[in-house]
């Protein structure tokens, strides 16, 4: 099992390890309104990042698998939270164990390519041992959905976590 994330590398971007001093990065992400708009609606404490940096560290070793930072290559800038996680969320769809994708960028980097880049590279690592993954979203979250697409999710069910409609997504990894 890994304990730790792999370092992959894309083009443009690096995925590593997040650490401790990642805290005010990941703060700066999930406190920010536009990000959190989809995903909850409210903006992260200190407290919170904290506990999602933890919950990141504690997916490798007790999953094998989870989220990466991601990073500009060429100037190391922070761009977000993206891979693959277990959340046991309870939702009454048919995920089966099967590994949640996410992907949590920045808005300056909205529109750059940057999630397709890093997701791309994360699902052919993950194909091997999981060569089908899952995905939520939520219905308004028009930039995720295509996304989704273009990475071959498909439409799997909707329903409604934590109050809020969700589309329930799924990808088979090609052979």
């Amino acid at each position: 099992m890994t304990l730790t994330p792999p370092v992959l590398e894309t083009a443009r971007l690096t995925l590593r390890a997040h650490r401790a001093s990642d805290l005010d990065d990941v703060l700066a992400l999930w406190s920010d309104p536009v990000v959190v708009r989809y995903i909850g609606g409210v903006p992260a404490t200190r407290e919170d990042a904290w506990g999602r940096l933890q919950r990141y560290a504690g997916h490798w070793a007790l999953a094998g698998h989870g989220f990466w930072q991601l990073r500009e290559r060429a100037t190391d800038r922070y761009v977000g939270d993206v891979g693959l996680a277990d959340f046991q969320r309870g939702l009454a769809l048919p995920f089966d164990g099967a590994p949640e994708a996410g992907w949590v960028l920045a808005p300056w980097s909205h529109g750059t390519g940057y999630a397709t880049e890093a997701m791309t590279a994360i699902l052919a690592w993950a194909a091997p041992a999981h060569p089908r993954t899952v995905c939520i979203i939520h219905p308004d979250n028009a930039a995720s959905i295509r996304l989704a697409g273009k990475l071959g999710y498909r439409e799997l069910g909707r329903d409604a976590y934590h109050g809020s409609p969700i589309i329930a997504f799924e990808r088979l990894a090609r052979s």
